[in-house]
């Protein structure tokens, strides 16, 4: 519990995000039409309006009622998961990221719940590399990508670190 309790300052960054992101797809939900495309420059970054029955990159298992009830379950196990390993580490980056993925995770759960869909609405144009145009995601997803960095490069300097003791 006293663990616990030292982790509070870190799942406040979890409320933030949380909090971003579901004001960002209100706005979105109550300002665009589905499909609506804000170029907000020419090319590189659009805001557009889109419901997402599926997950990361839209994956789906192609009926609707399934996705929201498999997901919805996937993410609860995952937001348990990611608590138990938050209350479990000792690094202060890794705790960081826990918290952006939490944030990430509960925003879209909460879509899921409420919508049956999640609200993704950001666009993006990286010059043709992998495809044409970048699936559209949201706040939530952004947290959660920016946590698995933040995490990845932790791991490679913690490594080089490690190395130059020895």
């Amino acid at each position: 519990m006293k663990r616990l309790v030292k982790l509070l300052p870190f799942y406040w960054v979890s409320l933030i995000i949380i909090i971003i992101d579901q004001v960002s797809k209100y706005m979105i939900r109550t300002y665009l039409e589905p499909g609506q495309i804000i170029k907000l420059s020419p090319k590189f970054i659009w805001l557009t309006f889109v419901r997402n029955t599926g997950a990361a990159f839209s994956f789906s298992f192609g009926n609707p009622l399934l996705n929201r009830i498999l997901f919805i379950i996937i993410s609860i196990i995952a937001i348990f998961f990611i608590i138990y390993l938050s209350i479990k580490s000792k690094n202060r980056i890794e705790i960081f990221s826990f918290a952006l993925i939490l944030g990430g995770a509960i925003g879209n759960l909460v879509d899921r719940i409420l919508m049956g869909s999640v609200t993704d609405f950001i666009w993006c144009d990286f010059p043709d590399v992998i495809m044409t145009r970048w699936p559209v995601f949201n706040i939530a997803d952004s947290s959660i990508v920016i946590a698995i960095v933040l995490m990845i490069a932790s791991t490679l300097f913690q490594k080089e670190k490690i190395e130059e003791k020895e």
